[in-house]
């Protein structure tokens, strides 16, 4: 209810902001208000070219994310396990990564066919690298001990990427999707309004260019919307794949409950014995 309330609270202030053409310091007199944005995107809705736009968004952005997801957690795992892969791809990555994905636009144009190629080349370039140094640090972090259990009883190289490196990383590989995925929509929606045909961004800046104000703000709702389902996804598929870990809030509600179980069970534990019982106790022998 306070996340209801919060959004519509937000919508509120526009309305009257917007009805009123309020003028402070910023000016509010050229917005358009909430009403004409929803009924701008109630005729939206119902034609064609706003689905097409939609899928091709939602297509551009799942082939760039998944190969992003792919190349980022096999590069950040092969730079934090291998000396040679950090000599080789660690330099590139730290030169290329302050470059803005959007800045990639002319190489994309330059070295790809196709603007549909280009506009997934870029929205890849942007979630690879969040994904691939979350993922370096995830597998840098993990502790060695577990990999050296793994080696003591007899697994290889491959049983302890498959069985301690890359499951004891999932909480940062997740954290970094979940950053490439709303960095990927960002570049996404400024290459389809450089250099795109059909999508949200394209449409949207169309709508600019014909000064249709309610038509760019159902574009951003659009885009916002988008953007909050995948990164929810993401998310909710990485709590599912992580579910093994403590959640804070299952300590917080079963923490007086597990304390109470553990002082129960710890009690006989602490109470110490006679000095009769001590007496007739055997003691063990050291193990050597």
């Amino acid at each position: 209810m306070v996340r209801v309330a919060s959004l519509a609270g937000a919508l509120g202030l526009w309305q009257l902001l917007t009805a009123y053409d309020v003028e402070l310091w910023l000016r509010f007199e050229q917005f358009p208000t909430v009403v004409e944005v929803a009924s701008a995107f109630a005729d939206r809705v119902g034609t064609e070219a706003y689905w097409q736009d939609l899928g091709h968004s939602l297509r551009r952005i799942a082939v760039g994310f998944l190969l992003a997801a792919v190349l980022g957690v096999a590069a950040g795992t092969a730079v934090a396990r291998s000396r040679w892969a950090a000599d080789l791809l660690g330099p590139l990555v730290e030169v290329v990564r302050p470059v803005p994905a959007i800045a990639l636009v002319p190489v994309a144009i330059l070295l790809l066919p196709t603007n549909e190629q280009g506009i997934v080349f870029i929205t890849c370039a942007a979630a690879l690298f969040p994904v691939l140094v979350s993922t370096r640090h995830a597998v840098r972090a993990l502790s060695p001990v577990w990999e050296e259990a793994v080696l003591t009883l007899g697994g290889g190289r491959g049983r302890v990427l498959f069985s301690v490196v890359l499951p004891g990383a999932l909480p940062g590989i997740f954290g970094g999707l979940s950053v490439g995925i709303g960095v990927s929509w960002i570049c996404v929606i400024s290459a389809e309004m450089i250099s795109g045909e059909y999508g949200v961004g394209y449409r949207t800046w169309q709508d600019y260019t014909v000064v249709d104000y309610p038509g760019v703000f159902v574009g951003m709702a659009t885009i916002g919307a988008l953007g909050w389902l995948t990164s929810t996804a993401v998310e909710s598929l990485g709590r599912r794949v992580t579910a093994w870990l403590p959640r804070p809030a299952d300590r917080i509600a079963a923490g007086p409950v597990r304390a109470a179980a553990a002082t129960a069970t710890a009690a006989p534990a602490t109470v110490p014995r006679s000095p009769a019982v001590r007496a007739t106790a055997p003691e063990k022998e050291p193990v050597r």
